[in-house]
């Protein structure tokens, strides 16, 4: 059976999820610097305490937020990496037609862990559809008569 739409929506979804962990490392190490720079640190402190609206309170909040939304971005790293595995393992599953139902599974799974409603993540979910719907084509058996039968015990008609 021909699997090439799920081989390619898998394929473009990797590359996708690929792009999108390499993008989330960066946005770390970006925080990183930010956050651990103590030059850099106490500007943006001191740009923050001119504003009259913030109070010291305020910008160690705005500091601790900073912190926070590391660690968010880290567990985003690690399911982005689960899906891309996931997804790798799905393809090798449908790649010559191994197991066309775990291959879909894995890709709704690696959709969900993607995120909900990215682009890969979309992607990830019409493969598995596919995955589930796609059937072989029935063949068509020959109709056995028994009077056309060769091993039949009855006549044939001349």
């Amino acid at each position: 059976m021909n699997r090439t739409a799920e081989k390619v929506l898998s394929i473009i979804a990797v590359v996708l999820t690929a792009l999108g962990t390499v993008g989330a490392f960066f946005g770390v190490g970006m925080l990183k610097l930010i956050t651990s720079d103590p030059a850099f640190r106490s500007e943006m402190e001191m740009e923050l305490l001119s504003d009259p609206t913030f109070t010291p309170q305020d910008v160690e909040m705005f500091f601790n937020v900073f912190d926070i939304l590391g660690g968010v971005i880290w567990l985003i790293i690690i399911a982005l990496m689960i899906s891309l595995v996931l997804n790798i393992i799905g393809i090798v599953n449908i790649w010559n037609n191994k197991n066309a139902k775990l291959a879909g599974i894995m890709f709704i799974i690696a959709g969900v862990l993607g995120g909900v409603l990215s682009l890969s993540s979309i992607l990830l979910y019409v493969a598995g559809i596919l995955c589930f719907t796609k059937k072989p084509p029935l063949q068509d058996e020959p109709i056995m008569d028994s009077a056309y039968n060769e091993n039949s015990d009855t006549m044939r008609p001349l």
